[in-house]
């Protein structure tokens, strides 16, 4: 896969996207997979808009795999998934691939599970259907640092393994 970008400086300009989307736009899977898009320059197409109910642990419930790393797995399937059922392509190198982000999500957050990194990076998770709950979890920094750092890492971590 090609970039405009050295491999570190992809790296890098995918950790920057990814948080500052974050920040600004929300919906944890759609900014890993714009930012790891945009600096492999592939185009988004209707996945950008299918992986928007996957954020906050699937439809903000917290309790499913956390939204950016849905994102990230979705943006190497776009590039390495079966395009139909007969045709399984790179499918092996998809699971590989996957799992390898899988891997290195766990060890930096200890789950996939949305609550969980909540837990790890603010000392508790949040109901995002509570309104009151929503406030806290902005004013604890979800949005503004937590999350986006989160979103980030995971981007970069996405871009570093498709640069392989």
């Amino acid at each position: 896969m090609k970039t405009k970008y050295s491999r570190k400086d992809a790296m890098e300009r995918a950790y920057e996207l990814g948080f500052n989307f974050e920040r600004e736009y929300g919906s944890c899977p759609q900014c890993v997979f714009a930012a790891v898009n945009e600096v492999l320059g592939v185009e988004t197409g209707s996945v950008f808009k299918a992986i928007d109910g996957l954020a906050g642990g699937l439809g903000r419930s917290g309790n499913g795999t956390c939204g950016a790393l849905a994102g990230g797995v979705a943006s190497i399937s776009h590039r390495y998934g079966r395009e139909e059922f007969r045709n399984l392509g790179q499918r092996e190198k998809c699971m590989e691939l996957a799992k390898k982000l899988h891997d290195r999500f766990m060890e930096e957050f200890g789950s996939i599970v949305c609550k969980d990194v909540q837990k790890k990076i603010m000392g508790r998770s949040f109901n995002f259907w509570d309104p009151k709950e929503r406030e806290e979890f902005d004013r604890a920094g979800g949005h503004t640092d937590k999350c986006p750092d989160v979103v980030g890492k995971t981007a970069r971590w996405t871009v570093e393994i498709l640069l392989e």
